[in-house]
């Protein structure tokens, strides 16, 4: 089965304040967006929510699975680590919560981990911190959507960058638990030029010659390439952040259905 993504960064936040929620005020847009999936079938639907709003969606959810954004390198441990960890967002305490998935090592995870290993030196692997990561939200059960990309300076030796990526980050995992997302970190952001048909299914391809995991699209399922990644047999899905672009950039439930059936007309679903 297909699987589509939803990544809910910054939807929390109101739009005057910088944010892109503009459904509703407090919690009901979690229960609005949740609703509006339950609705959807062909697919298997799991949506990432900013903390805050975790419990609502679990509450309201029956068929879609409900993720956080990322957990801490390490847990609680009975007997052990009682839970010494002020600020950290462990898999253990979301898991408790309700919480089925995590995704972990989004290009903004990536940039804020080498950022920290920078101001201390520069010393250290982000993919061995994001292997921890994995293996905690495995450890209480969850399933991980795992990003991988090459940045613009990358790109000649992409494949290398990659494998890197995956045989690290992914080292001595349970990979029955992953998905992984593909994320060209070099296409992302306003007018850059995202990857064509041809270059999206060989890094697919690839990625499935390292690990025996399901593929998405992770640099953005939208209406405008819809269609064309559910034709690409090798890729199982994709993951949606924005729906529009522009002045009125945003989330729009409208838009995620038609992006939706867009994507479902391409993989003839």
């Amino acid at each position: 089965m297909k699987r589509i993504y939803l990544n809910l960064k910054r939807f929390d936040v109101p739009r005057d304040w910088g944010g892109i929620n503009d459904l509703s005020k407090g919690a009901q847009w979690s229960k609005d967006i949740v609703s509006a999936l339950e609705k959807l079938d062909g697919c298997r639907y799991t949506v990432f929510f900013p903390e805050a709003h975790v419990m609502t969606a679990v509450a309201s959810s029956k068929k879609v699975r409900i993720g956080c954004q990322g957990v801490y390198r390490k847990d609680v441990e009975k007997g052990g680590n009682f839970g010494a960890f002020t600020t950290l967002r462990t898999a253990k305490s979301m898991s408790a919560l309700g919480v089925t998935d995590a995704i972990i090592g989004h290009c903004e995870e990536r940039n804020d981990k080498n950022e920290l290993l920078q101001l201390g030196g520069g010393q250290g692997d982000v993919n061995i911190i994001l292997n921890c990561e994995i293996k905690a939200a495995i450890n209480c059960g969850m399933e991980v959507l795992y990003c991988i990309g090459e940045k613009s300076e990358e790109q000649p030796r992409k494949y290398e960058v990659l494998r890197h990526q995956l045989e690290v980050g992914l080292k001595d995992v349970d990979l029955s638990k992953v998905t992984i997302a593909y994320e060209p970190v070099w296409a992302i952001g306003v007018g850059k030029v995202p990857p064509d048909r041809e270059y999206i299914e060989d890094i697919t391809k690839f990625v499935k010659t390292i690990v025996n995991c399901p593929v998405v699209y992770g640099g953005g399922l939208k209406k405008d390439n819809a269609e064309m990644l559910g034709s690409i047999e090798a890729l199982d899905g994709g993951l949606i952040a924005l729906t529009r672009f522009g002045k009125d950039f945003g989330f729009y439930l409208n838009d995620f259905e038609d992006i939706v059936a867009t994507y479902k007309k391409g993989a003839k679903i």
